[in-house]
């Protein structure tokens, strides 16, 4: 009965997100759609994210990240990201940094400075909890939602099959 699975998925409302990653020397950006708030005091976020890119191992050496708020506008940006064919996914963009120096993209709606707090083990992802340290409102705009992206990410692809 799990047929529509990825369809059904898509009903939780999740938005679309640029998780920034920085070891100090490296810098890299990944689209993300499970990303939570997961604590009030302190501020907390959880991110998913798989253990085999490149990105989880900058976040692991440097400890960092940001995570940035796309527009409903941004389709093309989310894409962009979330390929692993792109040599320097980081050029043509505008990044700025806040307190942890982890990169900001400077046209998303907002963005939320994080040092990371712990990781959880979540099936074939990782789960890393980030202290929030600081953060800003950009500009205006509504946020994109993951149901907007359609099957950009090609995950209906990924669910095991009955």
């Amino acid at each position: 009965m799990m047929t529509q699975l990825p369809e059904l998925f898509k009903n939780i409302n999740t938005g679309v997100y640029i998780i920034g990653v920085s070891d100090g020397g490296h810098h890299h950006a990944f689209t993300a759609a499970w990303v939570m708030q997961v604590s009030f005091n302190p501020p907390l976020l959880a991110i998913s994210i798989n253990p085999h890119n490149y990105s989880y191992q900058l976040l692991q050496a440097g400890g960092i990240c940001t995570v940035n708020v796309l527009g409903q506008e941004q389709l093309a940006i989310a894409g962009h990201f979330g390929r692993n064919d792109i040599a320097d996914k980081m050029a043509g963009f505008v990044w700025q940094q806040d307190c942890t120096g982890a990169p900001i993209l400077a046209t998303g709606l907002a963005y939320f400075d994080c040092r990371i707090s712990h990781y959880a083990d979540a099936g074939d992802h990782k789960i890393a909890i980030c202290e929030v340290l600081a953060a800003n409102k950009l500009r205006d705009g509504k946020p994109m939602l993951y149901v907007q992206t359609g099957e950009m990410d090609g995950s209906s692809q990924l669910y095991a099959k009955d």
